[in-house]
């Protein structure tokens, strides 16, 4: 007797339609996928159901997680048998291995390249059991990643729980691609095809999507010899999370270069371009950069998603003391007003929300930027381009002939530029830029370095902001406790009980989750004039302002360890002491 077609068995099952089959075959015309992988995306069918149902016209065993028929047998080296990145990309798991014997779970048993190749690089008769593909997913990741242990925490989680939500992704196809670079890309029209893929779109997608659902700020997707590694970096920190296939770089990275209007053909140079990435109800930006290897292009993504963080300084974690300093300096009408610290210490965020707190439609506000990260209603704003000769120096001089009431310059990067931002808040314009520099008082001392003369700058700088990003502890995992008095040093607490990090589900077992700014607020008072005029010391400047009432960058920290907010590790480990 013949066996009943995969559709005609779901019907005489009572699982689908003869309606929902002839939908799904309509749309298989178009899609070109399974009709059971149609059927399971439009919600007709259970990703169960239909694994049994292959099994049942297969007679193949259909095995669960919850049945633990899918939990490999331990100390028989199957790790070795089937390589983490074959298991991976075809979605088989190996279960158990029996002399030549090798039982294994499997989400496509209809794939017959992928059979063969398995049978050849395990060099064992295969048994099957089929699965969905949540589950063979979840397992996988939970196999292998028990036995490499190389991701930081949290990092294989939340890559399982990314590719758990992509039910509709495709398993790539059997592409066997050579690891030399220059036959690899012989080709441009294979690339941009391998690029189009439905696998390689979707997967591009997820890599992004869950980027932008972990809350990270950067996606670094970097090639070596024998791997490609992919990182999120939250909260500051890099973390490592199961990579995709090495012969998937190219294509990956190509459709990257395309999404971003670069040139897939040039890879001896460095690219910049942007993506707008569309989500249910919002855009969001990414910055995107390739960058020349000698495995390959690295790509790092900066992620800018306006929704995600509010422009506003009274939630960025300044002291209340130090907002009003602020605020009372944003008043002023004219004058030069910096924001210093290291590279990704929140900068332009602090810059936008300053922006935000003085925009009016009474002001011409105008901003020279590399890039415009946020856009904001009201604002003028200017993106430079220093390689066709339009420089912030350049940008500023155009400002001036646009009759500006407030100015912001992304950075002030050389002499001219500096030049040009003092010279414009003596003739009556407020300006807001930023600056490298380790605390307030050494950013007086490198405008001073830099040649801008003392009687220029005294009359003109108005206030330093220095800041840093600390960590916020987990507020549902974080556990007190007493600090030893070698640990603290000679650190003075007002609190008996500090916080420190645990680590749970929701923060990923980190400890913590989100960040905030760690700031020192000079506003520039006569006597610190005195001393820029005078050409004081470094030493001079930040014993005047301590002196005036100034609070360091380390005590403004322990302010933060003393409600709570962070630890005493992070706060040791982002200021200077």
């Amino acid at each position: 007797m013949a066996r009943l077609r995969l559709g005609e068995r779901l019907i005489k099952q009572g699982l689908i339609t003869e309606a929902q089959l002839q939908e799904a075959l309509d749309d298989q015309k178009k899609d070109k996928l399974p009709v059971g992988e149609i059927l399971v995306n439009k919600g007709y069918l259970k990703e169960e159901d239909l694994a049994a149902a292959i099994g049942s016209q297969l007679l193949i065993p259909y095995a669960s997680r919850a049945s633990g028929m899918l939990n490999p047998q331990r100390q028989q080296n199957l790790e070795k048998i089937i390589p983490y990145e074959f298991a991976k990309e075809h979605l088989v798991l190996p279960l158990n291995h029996n002399m030549n014997s090798l039982t294994c779970g499997i989400f496509n048993p209809f794939d017959l390249i992928m059979i063969d190749n398995l049978k050849k690089i395990t060099g064992c008769e295969i048994n099957f059991v089929i699965a969905t593909r949540t589950d063979l997913l979840k397992s996988i990741l939970e196999f292998y990643g028990n036995i490499s242990g190389d991701s930081k925490a949290g990092g294989s989680v939340l890559w399982g729980e990314a590719l758990q939500r992509s039910r509709d992704m495709s398993p790539a196809s059997s592409v066997i691609v050579t690891d030399d670079a220059s036959e690899a890309e012989l080709s441009l029209d294979k690339v941009i095809a391998k690029a189009e893929e439905a696998p390689v779109i979707k997967l591009v997608d997820l890599i992004i999507r869950q980027a932008i659902d972990e809350r990270a700020s950067d996606i670094h997707i970097e090639p070596f010899k024998e791997k490609v590694e992919v990182r999120y970096r939250i909260d500051g920190e890099l973390y490592q999370i199961p990579p995709p296939a090495k012969h998937l770089h190219l294509p990956i990275v190509s459709r990257i270069k395309i999404l971003a209007k670069l040139d897939i053909a040039e890879k001896r140079l460095p690219q910049d371009g942007r993506i707008s990435a569309k989500l249910e109800d919002r855009t969001v930006d990414l910055r995107v950069s390739s960058l020349p290897t000698v495995w390959g292009e690295k790509i790092v993504m900066r992620i800018l998603d306006s929704d995600a963080i509010k422009l506003q300084l009274a939630t960025l974690g300044f002291e209340p003391s130090q907002l009003e300093i602020i605020r009372k300096g944003l008043k002023v009408p004219y004058g030069l007003l910096f924001v210093t610290g290291p590279t990704g210490s929140g900068k332009s965020t602090t810059l936008y929300s300053a922006l935000t707190e003085v925009l009016d439609p009474t002001k011409n506000i105008m901003t020279a930027e590399d890039p415009v990260e946020f856009r904001i209603e009201g604002v003028n704003q200017v993106q430079v381009r220093p390689d066709i000769g339009f420089t912030f120096a350049e940008a500023l001089r155009s400002f001036l002939r646009q009759d500006p009431d407030i100015i912001m310059v992304g950075e002030v990067r050389d002499i001219e530029t500096a030049q040009i931002c003092t010279r414009a808040a003596l003739t009556g314009h407020f300006v807001l830029s930023t600056l490298h520099t380790n605390d307030a008082a050494s950013a007086i001392t490198r405008l001073l370095d830099m040649g801008i003369p003392s009687y220029l700058l005294t009359p003109s700088l108005t206030m330093i902001i220095a800041q840093r990003l600390g960590r916020k502890l987990c507020p549902l995992c974080k556990e007190p406790y007493e600090p030893k008095v070698e640990d603290l040093g000679d650190v003075k607490l007002k609190a008996d009980l500090i916080y420190r990090a645990k680590g749970c589900d929701k923060c990923s077992h980190t400890g913590y989750k989100g960040r905030l700014v760690i700031a020192e607020v000079l506003l520039i008072d006569d006597e610190i004039r005195r001393i820029i005029g005078n050409n004081g010391t470094y030493t001079e400047l930040r014993d005047a302002s301590r002196k005036n009432g100034m609070m360091t960058l380390f005590e403004a920290g322990l302010r933060k360890v003393e409600a709570g907010i962070t630890s005493l590790e992070e706060i040791f480990g982002v200021t200077a002491g």
